[in-house]
């Protein structure tokens, strides 16, 4: 375990703020009892920080679909209002799946939203991108996401952030850690990944990784039935909103928009009716 790195604020304030797209939103890990029906892995985070610290608050400001421009034209200036102590940035994921992305331009503006998180004083932590092999239709993104973490990992040097390198899990070559989608994690997937955060913030959590039996063996049959499935019900979809100029996103709001208080037996406490 490193040593612990999330300070508090002036007068002994944590606040925790997750900012993003459907990886911190929390989609793949469904709870209707949530706000937009997901739990995720910053949810899970938020309730072992205030175990381990009583009195942190936290909001989750990340809406799926959202690209790098979204994030910082909706939700920085919203998350330096509530002077964070610890920040949380996952973006630029869905830049890369859009046809005709600018590399360069896109990393430039992701150290510029970087180094004002960073000047806040905050914590900021960081994220590269898994390399996630579903299928050879998205093998021509595999160069922009190789170029997309390097440069997340130089930024995060220069700004001393807390890097999660994604990238460099192996526990997530396992199928059993995604959604049916293949670009989203599993439950499984975002508990594993909760664990992994709160280890590299030198947080205590009793998170383990999930034992299963190995994967079973598919025949060519069903291969290409599940092929044919996950073409039909996520590509397609994938692809139509694209060239309508649609995401899943649009007419969701933030799960948790404002600083909330973490109860100690974990933020369900705050929905139940």
């Amino acid at each position: 375990m490193a040593e612990n790195l999330v300070n508090p604020g002036p007068g002994g304030r944590r606040v925790y703020v997750a900012l993003g797209d459907s990886f911190t939103e929390g989609v793949g890990d469904y709870n209707p009892r949530l706000p937009n029906g997901v739990r995720g892995w910053a949810d899970r985070v938020a309730e072992k920080l205030a175990k381990a610290e009583p009195g942190w608050e936290y909001a989750n400001l990340a809406i799926r679909s959202k690209r790098l421009r979204h994030v910082i034209a909706e939700q920085l200036q919203p998350a330096l209002a509530m002077e964070p102590t610890l920040v949380t940035l996952y973006a630029g994921g869905n830049d890369i799946l859009d046809f005709g992305t600018d590399v360069d331009a896109l990393m430039k503006d992701y150290e510029t939203l970087v180094a004002t998180l960073a000047a806040s004083g905050a914590t900021v932590v960081l994220f590269t991108g898994f390399d996630v092999k579903v299928s050879a239709l998205l093998e021509p993104l595999k160069r922009r996401n190789a170029i997309y973490n390097q440069r997340v990992r130089e930024v995060a040097a220069r700004y001393e952030a807390v890097l999660v390198d994604y990238w460099c899990f192996d526990a997530f070559h396992d199928p059993r850690m995604w959604d049916t989608d293949r670009l989203h994690m599993s439950k499984a997937g975002h508990r594993y990944l909760a664990g992994r955060v709160l280890d590299q913030l030198g947080v205590p959590h009793k998170i383990t990784p999930k034992e299963w039996d190995p994967p079973a063996r598919q025949g060519l049959l069903d291969w290409e039935r599940r092929q044919r499935r996950w073409v039909h019900d996520w590509v397609l979809p994938l692809f139509g909103r694209k060239l309508r100029g649609v995401t899943l996103g649009d007419q969701l709001s933030p799960r948790w928009p404002d600083p909330i208080r973490v109860p100690r037996k974990g933020l369900k406490k705050l929905v139940r009716g």
